[in-house]
């Protein structure tokens, strides 16, 4: 038997195994829109820490991180501290954002938006930026799972059959079992990620260079500057620190974790997944030390694309059977499939409650707009299949390209949650304002001082509420004030 077919086979029963689960975990709450959406809101903590940590658990994790570690060494930390930053905004607006969802009946971001200012086109603004930011994330998670099918089976599955069948595995138990489905199969794909993660990590450094200790010596001698900060990115501190800031703050205004927030079954439950929130940090120390081992491996050859960096050092460097091999798979792709789930799940509840519920599903009732979001589910999954057939982008710049988009939403939200007085007009121009700034700091020019353009579109975000707010009174429908 070849090491090819047995790669594959070790990941198709994983597949099946996560298939079976998603779909016996659909119980009755899923014909219900509420139960579909937000698994009836009594998600307990330790489900619901499993769910929200899937923002973490992506092939951004497997891939991408290394790959970032391996081209700019220790500046690849960023990561940790927006992790850790990451636990306020779910602290802070958790507990108050479950609370209006049970009390006002909220599944998405933008039914809130929509009842606050009482603007259903700003509830459809909010829906159209989410999925535009969710939709080329879902991506990430598809091309991860293309590339490590194709490198890990030695082109036995192509890229294109490789994410296909990750995409579809996932598209049908979403289809069928919502967010409970979710929710069970990351917690299986969490157990096995971090396993396996860990193994790789101490036993590649162990293999080629006799521990972590020795591999931090030789980087020193052979190549400092890749253990200084912000080092040889071309980055300054003021990029470091403002992609940091972008990411902590976008992490609470991601519409798949803002909807998370309605499922959870306590302001309690959300304020204990805040405190563990942090523990994700660890599933990456490894899978950063391969990054970095891969700097000494390829000094005189460096990879066409980092973010494979991960694939060549386990699969074709370590010399590791080929039953490791396809448990590596197996583990990367539970990165990329608990993520994905999550992100293809949401990205359908806001196409069909916040843009199609607006207009052409007014009058559905609650059964058709369950089957409409499920097939929604198949459709936007096959997009996104499509965005990763040719994207030749590296997953860490388009994933900071996404925070850029969603953090925009970040004052609307607040103004909601906490800030009442806020009107209409204001926010409507802020991310109007803000987006556009984003777009063309990130695609026209370069940014100034090195920024993160989300923070540019930040600012100029909030000078547009300001002004909206000053010159701009919204004296037909003033913010809803909840108490």
């Amino acid at each position: 038997m070849s090491d090819s077919t047995i790669v594959t086979g070790i990941t198709l029963i994983y597949l099946s195994v996560v298939l079976w689960v998603g779909i016996r975990a659909r119980g009755q709450s899923g014909s219900s829109l509420e139960g579909y959406v937000a698994g009836g809101r009594h998600v307990s903590v330790f489900i619901l820490f499993f769910i929200i940590g899937a923002e973490i658990f992506s092939a951004f994790t497997f891939l991408g991180a290394p790959g970032w570690a391996y081209q700019h060494g220790a500046v690849a930390l960023y990561i940790f501290a927006f992790i850790s930053l990451a636990t306020i905004p779910i602290w802070v607006l958790g507990p108050r954002a479950a609370e209006l969802g049970r009390a006002r009946g909220y599944l998405t971001q933008g039914d809130m938006i929509a009842d606050h200012y009482r603007s259903r086109p700003l509830g459809i603004l909010a829906g159209a930026i989410g999925v535009l930011a969710l939709v080329p994330y879902l991506a990430i998670q598809i091309t991860g799972a293309g590339l490590l099918f194709q490198a890990a089976t030695d082109g036995f599955i192509p890229f294109w059959l490789g994410a296909f069948l990750a995409f579809v595995v996932v598209a049908i138990y979403v289809f069928f079992s919502g967010l409970k489905g979710i929710g069970w199969t990351n917690l299986l794909q969490g157990i096995m990620m971090v396993s396996i993660a860990w193994f790789l990590g101490l036993a590649v450094t162990h293999r080629l260079f006799g521990g972590v200790g020795e591999m931090f010596t030789q980087i020193k001698l052979q190549m400092p500057e890749y253990l200084t900060m912000p080092g040889v990115t071309g980055m300054t501190w003021g990029g470091v620190s403002t992609a940091i800031l972008v990411s902590a703050f976008g992490s609470g205004m991601w519409p798949h974790v803002f909807t998370r927030f309605y499922s959870a079954d306590s302001a309690r439950s959300l304020r204990q997944v805040s405190v563990l929130y942090p523990l994700y940090s660890l599933l990456l120390i490894p899978l950063l030390l391969i990054g970095l081992a891969g700097m000494l491996i390829f000094a005189g050859s460096p990879l066409a694309r980092p973010d494979t960096v991960l694939l060549e050092v386990v699969l074709k460097v370590a010399n590791f059977s080929p039953w490791v091999k396809g448990l590596m798979l197996s583990g990367a792709l539970a990165a990329a499939m608990s993520s994905g789930a999550n992100q293809a799940h949401t990205v359908a509840v806001i196409l069909t409650r916040d843009i199609l519920g607006s207009n052409l599903m007014r009058n559905a009732s609650e059964a058709q707009a369950v089957s409409v979001t499920r097939w929604s589910v198949l459709g936007l999954s096959l997009v996104a299949y499509a965005i990763a057939l040719f994207n030749p982008v590296s997953l860490v710049v388009l994933l900071l390209g996404a925070y850029g988009v969603i953090v925009q939403l970040m004052p609307m939200v607040l103004g909601a949650l906490f800030f009442p007085s806020l009107n209409r007009a204001g926010v409507t121009l802020g991310v109007i304002v803000g987006s556009l700034t984003f777009l063309v700091c990130q695609f026209l020019i370069d940014s100034p001082l090195g920024w993160h353009p989300g923070l540019w579109g930040l600012g100029m975000n909030l000078v547009g509420v300001y002004i909206g707010q000053k010159w701009l009174p919204d004296t037909a429908a003033q913010s809803r004030a909840i108490g």
